[in-house]
């Protein structure tokens, strides 16, 4: 038997496949050990990490973390293939998924894994030679290469994706129980109704979401997900999070991302906030009836936090906001604004910062901030439109003292250091459901445009893209709920939900741009909507941590884990 023998039973298929992949995890898990142990001896001093080293070996470092990434997704398709067995649940598209998806990271891990377009890093980056990396292949790694992603598996799984796609259903088993299921087909139900009929042309007008499309989120409990059902919320977890969100953001990833603002929210008032606050605030986030936004960045700062110039110094019982904060996020029609400022400048660093509960009244657009001391300018977006993005400037703004997230100054990036995790997972769903929509417009062109008198999908480069595309979202998929299942048991994931919201915008970058393609000339055209697609595909890799900031991290995690 070869595994491009598409017909053969699934049960016999997985039991041969089970040792390979065992075989196959060791591996990786050996190669990810030896450029550990030789980039770490590259970046440390006197057995420290050095932080300037560790800069000097940029490219390396996070090459690191694209490997690690690498071996985490090849490791949760694995644990994919055994809870789908055992639960009578694996078939014949998902047997195909895992056979493409284990092929090809894995020839990646070992021939060079793409950071972007034109950076790749290659196990020679961190100083393993041609001989020793030819040492750590085995005969399970060279046989699932070999018999992975192949053109009779590529076509084999096409041919089912395009009967699923008739019968309207998913490409694959998510994996989730029927809960998350119903959850998912509730979402799906409202977003095909009410979302995606409009999406396109909200996008193409620069047009905010309607209220009455939010007000039905809230009805939905969408702003109340993981909210306590002590404080009006639904009590779920990040799991169930990352199905709304996912599939929202298939539908727009302006609705999808509607939910992230009361998320951070949120989480940074359960996180860090007093009874009061928490009595006060999460009824009204949970319900809808209070819009929040994250008010962090500023210009010239980035993801430099520690260099934030906003104040807020206290006067009496008010504090006295002065400063300037950009790209923000549906400010306007916001209630409440979670802000980050300095409120001892005397302090520099992160010492120095606290969190603002900073109530406003609602703008609109002919009155965008009617509040006093508060004023703004619109930044024009090439895409995620919707909710409008915004320069802030603060000058005398004021906020009461007793909206001091947890009372305590000086704790403002400890508390918003909880809230990443939960962020950057949210993050990575979104970029999955931007990712399931190009695949969807992809298909649905691919299937009904015809050339040289057949359709697109019957050329075996454009099937081979579909093919691609369905693989790797169902990768960035799991690898998501991996990440959320991890926060939901309370252990720390900002490894996982950093590898997870760094693999998965890449991909949801390169499926709109491969659905574009497959479009041709007509995906250049405004009136299509894989062009809104691609334009809201490209910010996942900037916000919630550029690519390289999230490469960074994970990668002083692991070598400082390592030491």
């Amino acid at each position: 038997m070869t595994t491009s023998d598409t017909t053969f039973p699934v049960e016999q298929a997985v039991q041969e496949m089970a040792e390979s992949c065992a075989s196959a995890v060791a591996a990786v898990e050996r190669v990810y050990a030896k450029a550990l142990a030789a980039l770490q001896e590259k970046v440390s001093i006197s057995g420290k990490i050095s932080a300037s080293a560790i800069e000097r070996e940029q490219h390396a470092a996070h090459g690191l973390a694209w490997l690690a990434t690498y071996v985490q997704a090849v490791k949760e398709l694995v644990a994919y293939t055994h809870r789908q067995t055992e639960a009578g649940r694996f078939g014949q598209i998902e047997l195909l998924m895992t056979r493409i998806g284990l092929g090809e990271y894995l020839v990646q891990i070992f021939h060079g894994i793409p950071m972007s377009q034109g950076e790749f890093v290659r196990l020679t980056d961190f100083g393993l030679k041609p001989r020793e990396i030819a040492g750590l292949l085995n005969d399970a790694v060279e046989h699932l290469i070999e018999h992975g992603n192949t053109a009779p598996n590529r076509a084999a799984l096409v041919s089912l994706i395009a009967q699923a796609s008739d019968q309207g259903a998913n490409i694959g088993d998510a994996g989730l129980d029927e809960t998350m299921e119903a959850i998912r087909d509730e979402m799906r139900r409202f977003a095909e109704a009410e979302v995606v009929p409009h999406a396109h042309e909200w996008h193409l007008q620069n047009a905010y979401i309607p209220m009455e499309v939010i007000k039905s989120l809230g009805d939905l409990g969408v702003f109340g997900l993981t909210v306590p059902e002590e404080y009006g919320g639904m009590g779920l977890g990040k799991v169930a999070m990352c199905v709304v969100t996912e599939e929202l953001s298939r539908a727009y990833i302006g609705v999808g991302s509607l939910g992230t603002r009361s998320e951070i929210a949120a989480e940074l008032i359960l996180c860090g906030g007093t009874t009061a606050q928490k009595e006060k605030y999460l009824p009204k986030i949970a319900s809808g009836e209070m819009l929040t936004t994250a008010v962090f960045t500023e210009p010239n700062t980035g993801s430099d936090l520690a260099s934030l110039r906003t104040r807020a110094i206290r006067d009496g019982d008010v504090y006295r906001v002065n400063g300037a904060k950009t790209w923000i996020t549906h400010p306007v029609r916001a209630d409440l604004m979670t802000l980050l400022a300095r409120t001892n400048p005397d302090e520099s660093g992160y010492k120095g910062l606290s969190m603002l509960l900073a109530e406003k009244p609602r703008g609109d657009e002919a009155n965008p901030f009617p509040a006093k001391g508060m004023s703004g300018s619109e930044i024009e977006v090439l895409g995620y439109r919707g909710m409008k993005e915004f320069e802030i400037g603060f000058d005398g703004f004021e906020v009461k003292a007793e909206n001091l997230l947890g009372g305590e100054e000086g704790q403002g990036f400890k508390q918003l250091m909880q809230t990443f995790e939960s962020a950057r997972i949210q993050t990575a769903a979104r970029a999955v459901g931007v990712a399931q929509s190009a695949l969807d417009l992809g298909l649905k062109y691919a299937r009904e445009r015809i050339q040289f008198g057949k359709p697109l999908l019957a050329f075996p480069r454009v099937a081979d893209k579909v093919a691609l595309m369905a693989v790797e979202t169902h990768i960035v998929r799991q690898l998501t709920y991996f990440a959320a299942r991890a926060k939901d048991e309370g252990r720390r994931c900002d490894l996982e939900a950093g590898m997870a919201k760094l693999l998965a915008a890449r991909v949801a970058w390169a499926a709109a741009d491969n659905a574009l393609q497959i479009h041709g000339g007509n995906g250049f055209a405004l009136e299509y909507g894989i062009s809104r697609v691609l334009c809201d595909s490209r910010i996942l890799n900037i916000f919630e941590g550029a690519a390289e900031i999230q490469a960074q991290v994970i990668a002083r995690r692991l070598l400082e884990g390592a030491n």
